[in-house]
């Protein structure tokens, strides 16, 4: 696809958060015709100021977008990002119906391995182009974003893709090199995917359950082996749903545990249960019981962390 074949394209962001504010903040840059969706004072602060991205890799950006409006005023677009909380996922499905086309181009950079799989269920129309992002983002309390580290990599594709929809992956990849968006084609956008899934239902779910820092986790043995046994057991999870995730993949997750994570890190999930807000327990946790139980796999670390959670939530 051409630069001005590009540029012609209408594209929307759904959910300025995070990830989302970081996505958001690189297509304004880059491409005229970009529409921001969000809600109540953020909706305000981005038609007032636009958005600043405070991003370690790419420095300072602040973009004012063609048009920010809600998810049900949005036009036809040619792509949508879709970058919200899973609980989110169905309600946003059903407000932007309207806007998607048979030839629309919808990106769900989400947490989760289904997010995808649960929008082609819904909207019956479009194309969807499964994904996955390693990034540290986060939304300020002025609605800015900062994205802290020198990476932001985006992993794209869609399994067993036919012609059309492979077509879809490479004008979703040009798309991101003209906003010099980091990515990839996976070549097993699944086994990817499953990959940063099984990290996360450790570190989310263990960070949340104690309480503790990354730091704090590795240096009490009972609680580092509780890490490594939710990381297992997604792991036999993924074998029996036949994801090609290998023992290599597992080993170099727990390493990643004991040698690469910050000593101070946190999750999205041990933030939100801490502070009584809704949270992503079903995506990192119930998710993986629920399966489990239909895939007759043991995960007995992972139901006493998840019913812990719940029972945290419910205080």
């Amino acid at each position: 696809m051409n630069q001005e074949a590009t540029d012609n394209k209408k594209i929307a962001v759904i959910g300025i958060g995070g990830v989302g504010g970081y996505m958001a903040g690189m297509l304004g840059k880059h491409y005229p015709h970009v529409t921001f969706a969000a809600r109540g004072q953020r909706l305000e602060s981005l038609q007032t100021n636009g958005l600043t991205l405070h991003s370690d890799y790419h420095g300072e950006i602040t973009v004012m977008p063609e048009k920010v409006t809600t998810i049900e005023d949005l036009d036809e677009q040619d792509y949508i990002f879709v970058c919200v909380k899973n609980y989110s996922l169905e309600d946003v499905c059903r407000s932007m119906e309207h806007a998607v086309t048979d030839h629309t181009v919808i990106i769900p950079v989400m947490n989760g391995v289904d997010p995808g799989d649960r929008i082609r269920s819904i909207l019956h129309k479009g194309i969807v182009v499964d994904s996955l992002i390693y990034i540290v983002a986060f939304a300020n309390a002025d609605y800015s974003i900062t994205q802290q580290g020198d990476f932001a990599n985006l992993y794209i594709g869609i399994p067993h893709a036919d012609a059309t929809q492979q077509q879809a992956v490479q004008a979703v990849s040009d798309l991101l090199s003209g906003a010099n968006i980091d990515h990839k084609v996976a070549p097993d956008i699944e086994q990817a995917i499953w990959r940063k899934y099984i990290l996360n239902c450790a570190y989310n779910v263990t960070t949340a359950y104690y309480n503790n820092t990354i730091g704090q986790l590795r240096n009490d043995p009972v609680k580092a082996k509780e890490y490594e046994d939710l990381v297992n057991e997604a792991y036999q999870v993924a074998l029996a749903k036949h994801v090609h995730v290998t023992q290599a993949h597992i080993d170099s997750i727990i390493r990643r545990f004991y040698h690469e994570l910050a000593e101070d890190a946190t999750s999205s999930l041990q933030r939100d249960i801490c502070n009584g807000k809704m949270s992503e327990l079903e995506t990192f946790s119930g998710y993986i019981v629920r399966e489990a139980e239909k895939l007759n796999v043991p995960v007995p670390t992972t139901q006493r962390m998840y019913q812990g959670l719940i029972d945290m939530a419910r205080q």
